[in-house]
């Protein structure tokens, strides 16, 4: 016990605010509490002092570290300190319930229940949260607490993503008896804990735990149409479980990458980890195969023509329910549509520079993203025409393209805009029209690939364009 006080005492931010929390009576609490005692990096600090006092708190905060104060909450007195590096939160709440141990007993789970005394260098464990930790166990406080608010079914699961940790056997029962109830949850608050929950280590041992209980085709109605897919010449399993694995695979992937890609993946996107989105991408890569899904009579050869392409136009709808927004959809419905592209290269003919240089082009920013997608759909499907040479040489062959990418992409010079939309009208002699969104496409495509490199070779492209 001695070592955890340590380690909150020694806290450089702790012990920034701790001179502004003499006045009164301040209680660190929750999830940075929790992470502190693992070893785990938190920036979000939740802090609770008694009624009255959570405004006055973080405004001294604010003064006194050049904090920015932002009023969360009014009505309940919740505040924050938004430290001047923007990356540490420090929120302030007033007690509920009439004292910390009513407080803390309001929580979800016990690994979330403990509070520090900041004023007396002391624990309050009242759920027993400490030994919790200790076990590796998530356990609730009551049955009443998680049907209070059915989105802690979905917060065991992301914490036991992100922290490995198990179940009691009481909060298994919990969720199988209310697994139907997170429906209530409101879907902005689902989508919150579903990129936090892939962006976990643990995140293929989730979602089949969430499979079981029927929890995953609740959030994802598609997976009853996922799961009808068996094993094939091309997969070892079923098609639910080559989308889980990919996922696995794709964290073997950011694992293992150069620091320049794992740094990429670990960056902010939309306001979260990026790895989160492309771990989701990852689980829906498929999700075009049931409606492209045909059985040649002659072979027995299952086929899934452009289900890619499929794939990328059917999954905005149940992210768009997910009330994720248009630039989170349009990354997944991009890494949907071109998470065969890469293999397409390193294992064709046409391994060329120009080839490469086109890909590095159209993918953008999402280079590392794509390859790492089909990296984990590579892994993830080793039926019985699938030989290790195969699997060897496409692994092999992603890896060199990412890294050639690292190699070149400060050389990667923009596409020149040769023409603009008035021009390419008046060229081609053609309205304002989808006719000139194809063209402006082709030509675009043609610069991608160094066809097209000056203004009169843009003309040229366009005047036979049109003859198409």
């Amino acid at each position: 016990m001695n070592n955890y006080k340590e380690k909150i005492l020694n806290n450089p931010i702790l012990k920034k605010i701790a001179p502004f929390c003499r006045e009164v009576q301040t209680y660190v609490v929750g999830g940075f509490l929790r992470d502190l005692l693992l070893g785990r990096e938190s920036s979000d600090i939740d802090i609770v002092v008694p009624a009255g006092n959570a405004k006055g708190l973080t405004e001294r905060i604010c003064a006194g570290l050049g904090a920015y104060f932002v009023p969360l909450d009014e009505e309940n007195r919740i505040y924050r300190a938004v430290l001047p590096d923007k990356t540490t939160y420090i929120d302030v709440a007033d007690i509920e319930g009439g004292g910390i141990e009513q407080d803390l007993k309001r929580r979800d789970f016990t690994i979330n229940a403990i509070g520090f005394d900041l004023k007396n260098a002391e624990f309050i464990d009242v759920t027993g949260g400490i030994k919790d930790i200790e076990a590796k166990i998530i356990r609730q406080i009551s049955e009443k607490n998680i049907t209070d608010d059915p989105l802690r079914i979905l917060r065991a699961f992301r914490f036991q993503s992100e922290l490995g940790f198990g179940f009691s056997a009481e909060l298994e029962e919990i969720i199988e008896r209310h697994a139907r109830e997170l429906e209530k949850s409101a879907k902005e608050r689902v989508n919150v804990e579903l990129i936090k929950l892939f962006a976990g280590k643990n995140a293929k041992k989730v979602l089949i735990s969430m499979d079981e209980c029927g929890i995953l085709a609740q959030i994802f109605p598609e997976v009853e149409k996922i799961r009808k897919i068996p094993p094939n010449s091309h997969h070892h399993l079923p098609l639910l479980g080559h989308c889980i694995e990919t996922v696995e695979h794709v964290q073997e992937f950011y694992e293992n990458a150069p620091e320049e890609a794992k740094n990429h993946f670990e960056s902010v996107f939309c306001g979260s980890k990026r790895l989160g989105f492309l771990k989701l991408a990852a689980f829906l890569h498929d999700i075009g195969k049931p409606d492209t899904w045909t059985i040649e009579p002659d072979t027995g050869r299952h086929r899934f023509i452009k289900h890619d392409d499929v794939g990328s136009k059917i999954v905005e709808k149940p992210l768009r329910n997910l009330k994720f927004s248009k630039k989170q959809i349009k990354y997944v419905q991009k890494l949907i549509k071109y998470h065969i592209y890469p293999a397409s290269i390193v294992t064709g003919e046409n391994y060329t520079d120009k080839a490469v240089l086109r890909f590095f082009r159209k993918m953008e920013d999402e280079v590392f993203d794509v390859i790492a997608i089909a990296y984990g759909d590579r892994l993830s499907a080793r039926g019985p025409e699938i030989t290790e040479k195969i699997v060897n040489d496409n692994i092999n062959g992603l890896k060199n393209l990412m890294m050639r990418y690292i190699q070149t992409k400060n050389e990667i010079q923009p596409l020149e805009k040769l023409l603009d939309g008035r021009e390419i009208m008046e060229i081609c002699n053609i309205p304002q029209s989808p006719r000139l969104g194809e063209v402006i496409k082709a030509l675009k495509e043609a610069q991608m690939s160094s066809e097209v490199k000056t203004r009169d070779e843009a003309v040229e492209f366009v005047k036979n364009f049109r003859q198409n």
